[in-house]
Order: C-alpha cells, then sequence, then structure tokens
C-alpha cells in the first residue's frame, strides 16, 4: 500500500517549507497510527506519502479507511487540510534488507498515483482477497498503467454496510 500526499510540491510553494512539514508530520502520525492498528508495517517514507505492508488484504483496505476517514477530520480542524490517494495491490513482493520490491509493489505504486484525491484504487486481486469481509469495491473497470503490458482491473474501496 502507498499514501500519497496530493499536490505536496504546491503545497509547500504555497505555505513555505516549515508549514509543509507540519503538514507531512501529520500525515505522518495518522499513517502510523492506522498502521499500528491494522497489523501494518512501514516499509519507507516516499518523501510525500508512506509505503506499507500487511498480511492481509482486508485489513490494508480498513487502514486505507481509517487513514482517508482521520484526513477528512483532520481536514476540517487544519490550517492547511491535505488530500490523500492511496493505492494498494496484492502478490508476493521480492524482500531485499528492510525493502520490498517487485511487480506487486510496482502495481501499487502506480495504482497509488492514478488514484483521484480521497480515493482508495485496489487491484482486482485485493477486491478478491476480501470477498466475504463486509467490503465493498466499485468496479472501476480496466486502466492501462504505466509499465505493464496488459490493462488492468481496478476497483476504488468503500466501507460495506
Amino acid at each position: 500500500m502507498f499514501t500519497d500526499i496530493v499536490g505536496s510540491t504546491e503545497l509547500t510553494q504555497r505555505i513555505g517549507d516549515a508549514a509543509a512539514m507540519n503538514v507531512l508530520r501529520m500525515h505522518d502520525a495518522i499513517v502510523r497510527s492506522a498502521l499500528a492498528g491494522a497489523g501494518g508495517r512501514e516499509i519507507k517514507h516516499t518523501g510525500d506519502g508512506i509505503m506499507a505492508c500487511f498480511f492481509s488484504a482486508a485489513a490494508a483496505i480498513r487502514c486505507a479507511m481509517r487513514i482517508q476517514q482521520e484526513i477528512v477530520v483532520q481536514g476540517e480542524r487544519a490550517i492547511h487540510p491535505i488530500r490523500l490517494r492511496i493505492g494498494a495491490a496484492a502478490g508476493e513482493p521480492v524482500e531485499q534488507g528492510e525493502d520490498l520490491f517487485g511487480s506487486t509493489v510496482q502495481l501499487a505504486a502506480r495504482l497509488c498515483a492514478h488514484a483521484q484525491p480521497g480515493q482508495i484504487m485496489v487491484s482486482n486481486v485485493m477486491a478478491e482477497l476480501c470477498a466475504g469481509k463486509m467490503l465493498t469495491f466499485q468496479d472501476l473497470g480496466e486502466i492501462q498503467v504505466k509499465g505493464f503490458d496488459r490493462p488492468v482491473r481496478v476497483h476504488a474501496a468503500h466501507s460495506g454496510s
């Protein structure tokens, strides 16, 4: 799973480095708290986001939902509210030291980049792994993902009823 602060460069230019660092610290605290609550593991900070992994697809989706909900809550009282996009994919990444690599990681990063502000975009495999977990997904169809030969079916994650 990847998080990405939408328009972080423009935000920094508009509010300055010190204020932008405060916004980034708020993002980091929200994401790290949600990861701790969902059993996720932070892999690395990406500058304006965080890469994390999970043993459970449903836990990853619930964590992403919690992050997006908390970003909205914090935004209601923040001087500089942020919008966040999240992308997630499931598979078998390659572990090298404390980092993860491979197609699954690349797909998750690409889905994050493709997601709309406030959206959680996941691969079809993620949606399928969450069957029976009281999570709902909107099928967004197939998209062409940079670097991938074939289109990828994607979904937007939503909380179930």
